[in-house]
């Protein structure tokens, strides 16, 4: 049975673990937070804790860490939601200072300011290609070997590629090529474009001229724009957790990093436990991984998320505050309704 005295305890213990990183016992308990009970006391409440699945026990110590079970009753019902301070609030501002950032480079720097603050991994989750059609390309020649592609999609995303040609290529088969794709590709689905591309080689090799140079770097874009929906910044942070000591646990979530498609569905795993906070944030725990993500719409059709990855052993309070304050920064500032949205 959870008493106000086990949650009191509990909730010191979640404290002490994320602080330190080290298995919480009864005397440091006692003496750091001054609990107003005896060792003994404490200790059977450990037990109790542990026998209804909130705390584990460590071998080599007999002190307890949080379970999974834990965290998700730590954060549904203990997090303090105290805010961030003004510092915090400053330096997020401060990054959407840049004039003429896009959403896509906006949503990057957020990832790289959040890492910093965090000392984990950020990234984002952009809108799936599932359910956006192409609406038209732009290309714009740099030079002979270089050029900018911008995709744009019917629900007003964009997507930046820059090409760089092994040989040069002439103006105006640029101007064929981006003429041929809009013409036959306008409507279709992100996630067709690279087999519709094989239906239109035939008239590449008509129309232009170095038709294989510019066909391939189509292709390579087209599949990168319709799986490239996942940022990260601060993979290499995941180095300094002591979590991730285990070659065989870093390795599968550098795995995990590599699925795009995956980390839509990651709530849905065997192995995942899912919350939802009573603001904007998800969390989800998979093994000792722990995912915050917050949703940000730019309009009715267009919406992305940012998120944090580390241990399950995570300032929570911190995360979702720092979350949610990028994502109300870039609602406001790139949403139809403020004042910077392209």
């Amino acid at each position: 049975m959870l008493t106000p005295r086990r949650i009191e305890i509990f909730k010191a213990i979640v404290d002490e673990y994320i602080q330190t990183a080290e298995p919480v016992g009864s005397k440091a308990l006692q003496q750091k937070y001054r609990l107003p009970y005896s060792s003994a006391t404490i200790r059977n409440d450990m037990m109790a804790l542990e026998e209804m699945g909130y705390l584990e026990k460590v071998h080599t110590s007999s002190g307890r860490i949080p379970s999974t079970l834990g965290y998700k009753f730590y954060c549904e019902n203990l997090l303090q939601n105290t805010g961030l301070d003004r510092k915090m609030q400053v330096a997020i501002r401060e990054a959407f200072d840049t004039t003429n950032m896009n959403i896509e480079e906006a949503v990057q720097v957020s990832c790289r300011v959040l890492s910093d603050m965090t000392n984990m991994t950020a990234g984002a989750i952009g809108p799936d290609a599932k359910n956006q059609h192409l609406a038209y390309i732009k290309l714009f020649p740099i030079d002979e070997r270089n050029a900018v592609c911008v995709f744009i999609t019917d629900t007003g995303h964009s997507e930046t590629k820059t090409f760089h040609f092994d040989e040069d290529v002439l103006i105006q088969d640029i101007e064929s090529c981006t003429d041929l794709l809009n013409t036959h590709l306008k409507g279709a689905a992100i996630a067709d474009l690279p087999e519709r591309m094989e239906e239109l080689r035939p008239q590449f090799s008509r129309l232009v001229k170095q038709h294989e140079t510019l066909f391939a770097a189509f292709v390579k874009a087209f599949v990168k724009f319709a799986s490239e929906t996942v940022y990260f910044s601060g993979r290499e942070r995941m180095l300094y957790q002591p979590e991730f000591e285990d070659i065989s646990k870093l390795k599968k979530l550098m795995e995990m990093m590599k699925d795009a498609q995956g980390w839509r569905s990651i709530d849905s795993g065997e192995r995942a436990v899912a919350l939802r906070t009573n603001k904007k944030s998800e969390l989800t725990w998979v093994d000792d991984v722990a995912i915050v993500r917050t949703k940000f719409r730019i309009n009715d059709m267009d919406s992305g998320q940012l998120m944090v990855v580390g241990p399950s052993r995570m300032d929570y309070d911190k995360v979702i505050s720092m979350l949610e304050y990028a994502v109300s920064i870039i609602e406001n500032v790139y949403s139809d309704n403020g004042g910077r949205h392209e």
